[in-house]
């Protein structure tokens, strides 16, 4: 009597509630390299590099534990390219008389789940996944019990919960439960005093590499300077580094953007705790120490915090609370193409350019980056919000679809209608030139709301409160800027119409390079592209 355990590649941790309790000498560890895992969009190749070796590494830390891995490769001829196909494998390979698994973090691949039974004919035992702080029950029940979903109140209860930065049960640290004020400061004049820490590619990570760069060599992306963790020790050493380097500036500079700084004062630990490496308690409790030990100040604590048991847990309770539906929403009925740029980096915008290059180099960009210049450029272009969601999705290593749906459809591209947020990101160029040295460099102006060198962002935010302000008005957080856009006069306002209109015309058909040969490959399928779920 064999029981299989599949692990996903999000789930490498070696606390895993399918783990606890299971007998090594009757179980079976099943790992999967799936093919369709790796096209379903053509993801960027340090992204597939990452979840890879971190399997190999995780295989050969559970052999090492006594656990028998029955572990597939992507490159094996016999690969079936799925996951449903690969446990009907490991079934039959290992005598399988029941599946024990902890629930998937995406929609799609739970539901594939939720047809085991059937198809194999054998109990399928579907575990909560307790890595998260909040079980999805939890968020349900609070969530019906509010009109409106707002995070802080949910962050409140995460910290009664797990007594982070308490004093009592209902008594904050400092006296107050949130410090957001004080961490928007702009960009230092000094950048960090050195790069974070970073992970030379080992024997198992080189032989990945070389996998993808021959059979993915088509992806976004580049793995000249990959140097992301694979491992738990690798992700602790990154842990400790952010604590003693990075957290006590962290808060204060959180939304601040510096060119050609790619990671300022941040952690670089989403890729790790989303793939399990990492627990978001522990991350949080070694910041939670360096505060007690007066190594960091409550500011950046607090706000580091908040980011990983508020929002990162809030976000993952949206999902699930919004999907299947999430996939398809659209408020604005925005239905213009993703620009080219995106793919390609090749703007006058430098911040649109600089952040774009980082994403290219390191399959990341901080939070600013990706809410207040991409995705706040995507909104106010009016681009299809589904396409948003696919590139966010194909570019970002930290990037599984629980997290980057509500962020992106909801938070970044209010596509949502506001379920998730309270009102639109949208922001003109003074927001980017108040939080970031990017202005100083550019060729556009961006003083300027009209003119050949007239920063996009002006032009264009001023537009899209003007097309949407019949689903707009009524938000109780925008009647601020409709007051401005009212006072404007009439030739003032088809000013900023045409420039708006000028500028997007040149986003027209703007595709014919990267971001074309992305769409027509995912739709053509095929081993190195596979399909797209949405936009293929």
């Amino acid at each position: 009597m064999t029981t299989i355990i599949p692990i996903l590649g999000d789930q490498l941790s070696h606390g895993l509630a399918s783990l606890r309790g299971s007998d090594l000498a009757s179980s079976v560890v099943l790992m999967m390299e799936v093919a369709e895992e790796t096209t379903y969009v053509r993801h960027h190749k340090a992204k597939i590099v990452l979840i890879l070796s971190a399997m190999r590494h995780f295989a050969e830390e559970l052999r090492g534990a006594g656990w028998q891995v029955d572990y597939v490769r992507l490159d094996d001829p016999d690969n079936s390219g799925s996951f449903t196909g690969e446990v009907e494998r490991c079934i039959g390979r290992n005598e399988g008389s029941s599946i024990r698994i902890v629930e998937a973090g995406e929609w799609r691949v739970q539901q594939a789940i939720g047809g085991w039974r059937d198809r194999f004919g054998v109990p399928v035992e579907i575990l909560s996944d307790d890595r998260f702080i909040c079980p999805l029950p939890d968020f349900f029940a609070w969530a019906a019990s509010r009109r409106e979903l707002v995070m802080e109140s949910f962050y409140r209860q995460q910290r009664r919960r797990t007594g982070l930065l308490m004093e009592s049960d209902d008594t904050p640290v400092g006296g107050q439960w949130n410090f957001d004020k004080d961490n928007r400061a702009p960009p230092p004049r000094q950048r960090p005093l050195r790069e974070p820490r970073r992970f030379a590619p080992d024997e198992t990570t080189r032989e990945v590499i070389a996998l993808v760069e021959g059979r993915f060599r088509h992806h976004f992306g580049t793995l000249d300077s990959f140097a992301l963790p694979v491992t738990a020790e690798q992700a602790r050493a990154l842990l400790a580094d952010f604590v003693e380097e990075r957290l006590p500036r962290f808060g204060t500079y959180q939304d601040a953007m510096l060119e050609g700084a790619d990671f300022l004062y941040h952690s670089r630990l989403s890729t790790s705790l989303n793939c399990g490496l990492l627990t978001p308690i522990e991350v949080c409790e070694a910041a939670e120490a360096a505060y007690h030990r007066g190594e960091a100040p409550l500011n950046a604590v607090e706000g580091f915090i908040r980011q990983m048991i508020g929002w990162r847990e809030y976000i993952r309770g949206m999902y699930w609370l919004e999907m299947p539906g999430l996939s398809e929403v659209n408020f604005f009925g925005n239905r213009r193409d993703l620009p080219d740029f995106y793919w390609t980096g090749t703007t006058d915008m430098a911040c649109c350019a600089d952040s774009v290059r980082n994403t290219r180099d390191n399959a990341y960009a901080h939070h600013i980056q990706r809410l207040m210049v991409l995705g706040n450029f995507a909104m106010l272009a009016g681009i299809d919000p589904a396409q948003v969601a696919d590139w966010y999705l194909v570019v970002y290593a930290d990037a599984y679809e629980w997290v980057e749906h509500p962020n992106v459809l909801g938070m970044s591209q209010f596509a949502d209608g506001g379920r998730l947020g309270t009102k639109p990101y949208a922001g003109s160029g003074a927001y980017i030139n108040k939080m970031s040295n990017y202005c100083k460099g550019c060729r556009f102006d961006v003083k300027k709301r009209v003119g050949e060198d007239a920063c996009p962002f002006n032009a264009l935010y001023w537009d899209f409160l003007d097309r949407n302000e019949a689903k707009l008005r009524g938000n109780r957080r925008m009647w601020q800027p409709y007051a401005t856009w009212n006072r404007f006069g009439d030739s003032t306002k088809s000013e900023i119409r045409a420039q708006a209109r000028r500028f997007l015309d040149s986003l027209e058909g703007a595709a014919p390079g990267w971001a074309r040969a992305y769409s027509a490959a995912t739709a053509s399928g095929g081993e190195e592209t596979g399909k797209s779920g949405r936009s293929g």
